[in-house]
């Protein structure tokens, strides 16, 4: 990194960097969204972050999101370093569920679905027992129209959901069912980043995830996951995990339909249920997007901004755009969700 002409943040700094940034919360963000702001352009993030880490890993705790607006972040070296100045090692992106390209380490696209396509709300890798507890997102070009990626309390949907539909959703906890085909959304051998059915089975077997070969290039996969965790920081309850978003009438009515008369429902490229394997019901699922769009929370993007969220309080979406628009992502800090998993809803 250049560092001629900045001034050097760190433990022997004479000049604290307290009055060099500026911190409000997003009005309209019920507290999830602070935005920080350089008062000079001698700041860099990395430099920032790595001097005031401790501040702001309590601010991402209490809030849920932090964005870091005006640094000037003009690629994925600088993202890299901010990045690094946080958490140290990036993860890699493992067990996948959408597509993505890995630019350098552990920096990646964003989700590359069309344009025209929302992505929505929910945590990412929610639906695996291991998940990163903070997820980045780095704005190198907005597009020219639309395109924000609207955020969520995960703390505030657990509380708006009714009380019956939360206490079976924990107990129980949530079964993904996944068929991987060669034509048909991501096939194993990119969701598990090998071509050897050996190491999937190994991967599968680690993880406590059942499977079994349905055909030569055909994968079924089943998968106990958890519905509500205990944030080890706080000790708030989030709703966690991706129930709706895996659930086959995510495409909507007529898309469902299509799905079912293809496949049938024990081939359904992907399905969610109950733990106890009963079917999740239309209302419940009504209920949970419900609760989902009132906890949504919009910004727009400028070029640079760098939001970090804690993946246990902030679930993310992606709204449709036009023109190009280049946003890209990085994981760290891997947590085991069987260890934080509750039954506990209130």
């Amino acid at each position: 990194m250049h560092t001629k002409g900045r001034l050097k943040i760190g433990s022997a700094s004479p000049i604290g960097t307290r009055d060099m940034l500026s911190s409000e919360v997003a009005p309209g963000s019920d507290g999830l969204l602070k935005i920080v702001r350089p008062q000079g352009p001698q700041l860099t993030a990395s430099e920032i972050i790595r001097d005031r880490r401790e501040e702001f890993a309590a601010d991402l705790h209490q809030h849920g999101a932090l964005l870091f607006r005006g640094f000037g972040t003009a690629g994925p070296d600088d993202f890299n370093e901010a990045v690094r100045a946080f958490s140290g090692d990036l993860l890699e992106y493992s067990h996948r569920s959408t597509p993505r390209t890995r630019l350098e380490g552990g920096i990646y696209t964003s989700t590359e679905y069309p344009p025209d396509q929302v992505i929505p709300l929910h945590n990412e890798l929610s639906w695996t027992h291991t998940a990163p507890r903070y997820l980045w997102f780095c704005c190198l070009e907005p597009a020219r129209r639309d395109g924000a990626t609207p955020i969520a309390d995960t703390r505030k949907i657990l509380r708006l959901l009714p009380d019956g539909l939360k206490d079976k959703f924990a107990r129980h906890g949530i079964l993904y069912v996944r068929n991987y085909y060669p034509d048909m959304d991501l096939p194993w051998q990119e969701v598990f980043n090998t071509d050897s059915k050996a190491e999937v089975e190994a991967y599968c077997a680690q993880q406590g995830m059942e499977w079994e070969w349905v055909g030569d290039d055909h994968l079924r996969t089943r998968q106990l996951c958890h519905a509500v965790v205990k944030n080890p920081q706080t000790q708030e309850l989030s709703w966690f995990n991706q129930a709706h978003l895996f659930h086959h009438t995510r495409v909507g009515a007529e898309g469902a339909a299509s799905l079912m008369a293809m496949f049938g429902k024990d081939n359904l490229p992907r399905n969610t249920y109950l733990g106890n394997g009963e079917d999740i019901t239309d209302e419940d699922l009504a209920a949970i997007r419900a609760a989902y769009d009132q906890a949504l929370y919009r910004f727009p993007w400028e070029a640079g901004d760098m939001l970090l969220v804690d993946n246990l309080s902030c679930a993310h979406a992606r709204d449709t755009y036009e023109g190009p628009r280049r946003v890209i992502v990085a994981m760290t800090d891997s947590v085991d969700c069987r260890a934080i998993r509750t039954e506990e809803t209130r």
